[in-house]
């Protein structure tokens, strides 16, 4: 194996498997190399119990490689042996060693998360550990593969709390999960109670606590079997319990410098975390108010407002210096539009409008009385609550302003002129406004079977509708119609995006906060945007998302598979 992502099959064939390039890339090329035969054996071994192809459903072209198949799908590098060395190709083909391509399979089901129990207490020190982290490289990849997810759970710790993301993210903090007892059934128990329906979990762990599972399906367990001069250089490696094999270790010193992160590459300048002055408390979240780049949020003070300008290079996100605004009174309503940041606040009673950037003609023309838009009175607890939510968009149309306000929408003209502009759908029933609900902000026009829909949704250029808000309805010219079920009690759809050209539903549930991308075929948890106190902000064009899981930190990461871009702190 090299560090590119290739492994090396018995005899010395090199076939590239692409799907392990990705995975391979947190580790240095030394350390990659290092695990190419436990890496290659426990693929065998989980691939039984975890395969990348569906078992049933539609044919779907190949993916990966497997050990059987009929002559048609052997590689051909494999008919390259049998003319030049017929004699090794019987060899292999009698020991189940010649590589055919796999079928993939489409399924209706939905595919769930791979979810990794993890042992991290003294049982499962050194060797044992060594095996955990070529186990997570193998069910990562294979997750990967089919569409999914790998998030690791560490035995003993509060059922539910778990952590995900790309390698080099997740490594790290499995390396550090390290723990002064050994974990009971009880908490293998509690752990799996906590996990969703459709997960898919796997336990790796020492034989005294799989001895007391017996009966747990997709069990993996490791103990020493093997030492030499330099200390255990094998392991046994038992899945569900059954025949055992004796793996070999990385020689020593790279062992103990992986067991140290010391073989660990740092994530990319995209998943690294920045420092800023963001003080994000309470309902106070992000929001994409435009179809900008532009992410606004609160300061501590209703008065503040910060701006952070999402960056893209590539196929990288980044961010720009984040720029603290303080303006002239609280903030209600603001939105980027061009090279201006238009900001509506309270100032003694009036409405006033503040532009940051290129000026426009007579801002002052737009002040009103706050009470003419249907402002509470500043001071009031109806205006607190309404200045401890995400900040409101204001549009600009021909020289007007309009802003959502009280269930309806205010058009403000020049010279302080104030008339309501239709109702605020989104906002019906007490329900706070999102972009992603309102239908005059939708980029395409609202198919008529969605006119009279309870329920609608928009973004990336489809619209979505609903009667009930668990079955909806897509239609858009290029993909045709579609319909997507969501399965969660009462969770709630706060956007919509596209991956491959199918539609998908961004949905949050309200009782755990858990973020989800649904797709007709399948569900994909994002388990590193889940669990914060507020909704997450869904960019209504690009496929982006903001959540704040922990206080203080906000992720910038992808709608569709979750992949985190990077985090900004709060210094606060």
């Amino acid at each position: 194996m090299s560090g590119t992502g290739h492994l090396t099959t018995p005899g010395g064939t090199r076939a590239a498997v692409e799907p392990w390039a990705g995975t391979l890339a947190a580790l240095t090329p030394e350390l990659a190399s290092a695990l190419g035969p436990l890496l290659r054996r426990l693929d065998a071994l989980i691939g039984e119990r975890e395969p990348v192809a569906e078992a049933q459903g539609e044919p779907d072209g190949y993916g990966g490689l497997a050990r059987s198949g009929p002559l048609e799908r052997l590689l051909p590098s494999e008919w390259l042996l049998a003319e030049e060395f017929p004699e090794e190709f019987l060899r292999r083909y009698t020991e189940h060693e010649l590589l055919h391509l796999a079928a993939e399979l489409r399924s209706t089901t939905s595919r769930g998360r791979v979810v990794a129990l993890v042992e991290a207490g003294p049982a499962q020190a050194g060797a044992g550990r060594l095996v955990q982290l070529a186990a997570l490289l193998v069910l990562h990849r294979r997750a990967a593969a089919r569409g999914g997810e790998l998030v690791v759970g560490v035995l003993g710790d509060e059922p539910g709390r778990l952590f995900g993301g790309e390698p080099a993210e997740l490594l790290p903090r499995w390396l550090n999960a390290r723990r002064p007892t050994d974990p009971s059934a009880e908490d293998v128990r509690r752990a799996e109670d906590a996990l969703d329906a459709a997960d898919r979990a796997w336990l790796l762990a020492s034989p005294r606590l799989a001895a007391e599972l017996p009966a747990r399906p997709r069990t993996l367990t490791a103990e020493e079997a093997g030492w030499s001069a330099e200390g255990v250089g094998r392991v046994r490696v038992r899945v569900d319990g059954g025949a055992d094999a004796e793996l070999t270790l990385p020689p020593a010193p790279i062992a103990v410098r992986a067991l140290r992160g010391a073989e660990f590459r740092r994530a990319r300048a995209a998943t690294t975390e920045t420092s800023a002055p963001l003080p994000v408390t309470g309902g106070a979240l992000p929001v994409f108010t435009s179809g900008t780049r532009e992410l606004l949020l609160r300061g501590a003070d209703a008065s503040v407002l910060v701006a952070v300008k999402l960056v893209r290079d590539g196929s990288v996100e980044s961010s720009g210096r984040p720029r603290r605004h303080v303006l002239r009174g609280p903030v209600v309503a603001a939105a980027q539009h061009g090279r201006r940041l238009l900001v509506l606040c309270v100032v003694r009673g009036r409405l006033v409008l503040e532009v940051i950037g290129r000026p426009v003609p007579d801002p002052d023309g737009y002040a009103v009385d706050a009470a003419a838009v249907g402002l509470p009175p500043a001071g009031s607890a109806a205006f607190a609550e309404l200045t401890d939510q995400p900040v409101l968009p204001v549009l600009r149309e021909d020289d007007g302003l309009l802003l959502p306000v009280a269930g309806r929408w205010r058009r403000i003209a020049p010279g302080g002129v104030v008339t309501e502009d239709g109702p605020v759908a989104s906002t019906a029933g007490g329900r706070p406004f999102r972009w992603a609900r309102e239908p005059r902000l939708s980029a395409v026009p609202l198919p008529p079977a969605a006119a009279d829909a309870a329920h609608v949704v928009h973004g990336a250029g489809l619209v979505g509708w609903s009667a009930d808000g668990r079955e909806w309805r897509l239609d858009h010219e290029r993909i045709g119609p579609r319909s997507i079920v969501l399965r969660d009690e009462g969770a709630e759809v706060i956007g919509l995006t596209q991956e491959g050209g199918e539609p998908v539903l961004i949905t949050r549930t309200g009782a755990a906060g858990l973020v989800r991308a649904v797709r007709a075929d399948g569900v994909r948890t994002h388990t590193g945007l889940s669990g914060g106190a507020g909704t997450p902000a869904v960019h209504p064009k690009l496929p982006l998302i903001v959540a704040e899981p922990r206080p203080g930190a906000l992720v910038v990461a992808d709608t569709v598979t979750g992949r985190r871009h990077f985090t900004i702190r709060s210094s606060e």
